[in-house]
């Protein structure tokens, strides 16, 4: 017999929850505009809505930051950083930023200009944004399983190479600053992607002579799927195959607050020494001097532990495997999800949950408010509020490719009875899905607009008991 799979740490501090009524959370939701980014976190009771920035620290952790240096310069915590994210990253030039997004804008704004075109496999949100600020064109070519959230692929999060291969060619290598997969693919799901697609990209972009970049936020957790499901790696270390995803890229950008472990952070790296330099004029302008980069050295300190710790296989086997057993649960309450599960997060496919609410009317965000009526549960829709847009001229909104709801599992936070409470009340929706309605908008602005949204509901919501 197989042992269950037990948390693989003790729990030494707690903070409470406050427990509301379902009255209570109407009143909050309709505050809120009914955008669940907008609710205030004492208010939530199982807060889903991310893991960027969410994770508890270990006692390693919050040692290191007793030991945090805060020289502005050349301080004692950007070396252990620094050396830290060399080791595992193997990268020459490390620039550290406040947190990922931070580290996308100091890249795309060096290296893009009006007119590019950025290939990646699904870039999220903020990538998508900060391309798009330079002028340039973002571009998803997701392999085809990846746009089937039922199929249970193993590496879903794959970029199409010959999708790739045609846009090279469409529009010229001239107009391609650098080509990015994003690890694991969270618009897709939270699904990996594997070595062999790394490579293929790999080689293929410097057959072209353009720069590969990898989107590393979760790192850890695509080397240990890789690992898990991908032929040839089963006896690599999860520290060895990420080495290995990093050898075939000429440089990243990371949010720490993913698989680092921290509550705030990021980075950027590169090979490239003058690319570099141009890199840190816009650091220091921006965000502070290069051995700092806008953070505390406590901060720098906290990420050089936690890179480490999230590489650890008894922590990476218990994160998926939580997952799985959400995933597993949900399905057999009669809510579709995507399947495999990922490694950070549970997808509920909101489309065919919800069959009978058009993409327009926005099924996700109706999932994501109920999900807050019924049980105090924050999510975010990942659909057509997050990925669609409003035509300026005409009004006429434009769909997601899917209607999808995360379900983002923040690390080393909740508890097993605390996802059993989650599966509960997903199966309490399910059984009145068909009353379930859909939403509109109120107000949105031009870019990342599922931020700041408001919208109303085209129907009664109920409060329950």
């Amino acid at each position: 017999m197989t042992p269950r799979i037990i948390e693989p740490f003790r729990i030494k501090v707690v903070e409470p929850i406050k427990l509301t009524t379902p009255g209570e959370r109407r009143d909050f939701l309709e505050e809120a505009g009914y955008n669940a980014f907008k609710l205030r976190g004492e208010d939530v009771l199982i807060d889903l809505l991310t893991d960027s920035g969410t994770s508890a620290m270990s006692a390693e952790q919050w040692a290191a930051m007793m030991r945090g240096d805060e020289a502005y310069a050349g301080s004692r915590s950007w070396y252990r950083f620094r050396d830290t994210v060399q080791e595992i990253f193997g990268f020459e030039h490390v620039i550290p930023t406040h947190q990922g997004r931070a580290a996308e804008r100091i890249l795309f704004t060096t290296v893009c200009s009006p007119g590019d075109v950025v290939p990646n496999n699904t870039h999220f949100d903020t990538t998508r944004a900060n391309i798009e600020a330079t002028g340039a064109r973002a571009v998803d070519l997701p392999t085809p399983e990846g746009l089937q959230p039922a199929e249970p692929h193993p590496f879903k999060g794959n970029l199409d190479v010959e999708a790739l291969r045609e846009l090279l060619d469409e529009v010229g290598v001239e107009r391609v600053p650098l080509c990015m997969v994003t690890v694991t693919n969270n618009t897709g799901g939270g699904q990996p992607v594997s070595m062999a697609n790394l490579r293929a990209v790999s080689e293929l972009c410097r057959e072209r002579g353009i720069p590969f970049y990898l989107d590393a936020c979760r790192f850890a957790e695509n080397a240990f799927f890789i690992q898990q499901r991908e032929e040839g790696w089963g006896e690599a270390s999860v520290p060895e195959i990420a080495r290995a995803m990093f050898a075939l890229a000429d440089g990243c950008t990371m949010s720490a607050k993913k698989d680092g472990m921290a509550n705030i952070g990021g980075f950027l790296c590169t090979n490239d020494a003058q690319l570099s330099r141009q890199e840190e004029n816009l650091l220091i302008l921006t965000e502070g001097f290069p051995t700092y980069g806008g953070l505390a050295g406590r901060d720098l300190d906290a990420i050089a532990v936690g890179l480490r710790e999230a590489m650890d296989e008894d922590y990476l086997t218990y994160r998926i495997e939580v997952a799985r057993y959400l995933a597993e649960h949900l399905t057999e309450a009669g809510v579709p999800v995507v399947q495999p599960a990922g490694g950070h997060a549970v997808y509920i496919d909101a489309a065919a949950f919800l069959p009978h609410v058009p993409p327009r009317e926005l099924p996700g965000q109706s999932v994501v408010a109920e999900l807050y009526l019924a049980g105090g549960i924050r999510a975010v829709e990942i659909g057509t509020v997050m990925f669609g847009r409003r035509d300026p001229e005409t009004g006429e909104e434009s769909t997601a490719k899917m209607e999808l709801v995360r379900l983002a599992l923040p690390r080393r936070v909740y508890t097993k009875s605390q996802v059993d409470y989650v599966v509960d009340v997903a199966a309490e929706l399910a059984a009145r899905r068909e009353a379930i309605r859909g939403f509109r908008f109120v107000t949105q602005e031009p870019v990342l607009r599922h931020f700041t949204a408001t919208f109303e509901p085209r129907y009664e919501m109920e409060v329950g008991g």
